[in-house]
C-alpha cells in the first residue's frame, strides 16, 4: 500500500495506539515504517529512573527522573502504566498524552501485554494492536536464525513469548507478520481508519451541515 496523505486532515481528537507483540514478530520494524508515513503519529517518552545513556537526550529518548520523583507520580497517579525492569523503574505519564490527543495527534506506546492491561483501566478508549507471528514455530525459528543466544535463554524467551500470546485476544485488532509488507499495509491501515472515525471528525461533519443549511 502506498500512502498518499499530502491532504491530510488532522482530526478533532488524536487516538491513544497500544501496540504489543512477542520478541522477534517485527514490532520495531513495522511501527517506524508507520510512523514515517501516518501523520501526527508519534511514540510516548517514558519517564525512567535509569541514567541517560550515551547519546541519548532529555524529552527525546526518554524523561529521566529520579527514584523518588517516579515514586511521587506512582502515589499521585500520573502513570497510565509502570513497571520494573532489571532494577530501574519505567512509565507513561498521563498528562503529556491527553495533550497530545487534544490537539488531535496520535500516540503509540510500544508496551507488553501487562503494560497494555494497565492502561485499559486508566484509559479504556485507548485502541489495542497485537503483532502476531504466523505461529510459536516460526518465532522460535526467527530467534534461533538470529544465532545470537544460548540455548537456555532461547528456552527463557519462548516462555516469555508464550505469556505475551496468551493475551493476544484481549486487543481490539491483530495484525500477523507474515509477509513484510503485508504487515505494513495492514498496521497502517489500521491506524488511518481509526482516526477517520465519526466521533474524530466532528469539524468536518459540523462544516457540511452548514454548507447544507
Amino acid at each position: 500500500m502506498s500512502l498518499n496523505l499530502s491532504s491530510w486532515t488532522r482530526p478533532d481528537q488524536g487516538a491513544l495506539f497500544v501496540v504489543s507483540g512477542a520478541s522477534g514478530t517485527g514490532k520495531t520494524t513495522l511501527l517506524r515504517e508507520a510512523l514515517r508515513h501516518v501523520p501526527d503519529l508519534s511514540f510516548s517518552v517514558s519517564a525512567t529512573t535509569r541514567p541517560a545513556r550515551a547519546g541519548e537526550s532529555e524529552g527525546l529518548d526518554y524523561l529521566f527522573v529520579s527514584p523518588e520523583r517516579f515514586q511521587a507520580h506512582v502515589d499521585a497517579g500520573d502513570f497510565l502504566e509502570h513497571a520494573q525492569v532489571y532494577g530501574n523503574r519505567y512509565g507513561t505519564l498521563r498528562a503529556p498524552v491527553q495533550k497530545a490527543l487534544a490537539q488531535g495527534l496520535s500516540v503509540v506506546l510500544d508496551i507488553d501485554v501487562q503494560g497494555a492491561r494497565q492502561v485499559r483501566k486508566t484509559m479504556p478508549n485507548g485502541i489495542g494492536i497485537f503483532l502476531a507471528p504466523t505461529s510459536i514455530e516460526v518465532l522460535e525459528q526467527r530467534l534461533r536464525a538470529r544465532g545470537t543466544e544460548a540455548e537456555h535463554t532461547i528456552t527463557l524467551r519462548m516462555a516469555q513469548v508464550q505469556e505475551q500470546l496468551n493475551g493476544s485476544g484481549e486487543f481490539e485488532y491483530v495484525v500477523v507478520n507474515d509477509v513484510l509488507s503485508c504487515a505494513h499495509d495492514c498496521l497502517q491501515a489500521v491506524f488511518v481508519a481509526e482516526l477517520q472515525k465519526v466521533h474524530r471528525r466532528q469539524l468536518v461533519i459540523q462544516g457540511l451541515k452548514r454548507q447544507d443549511g
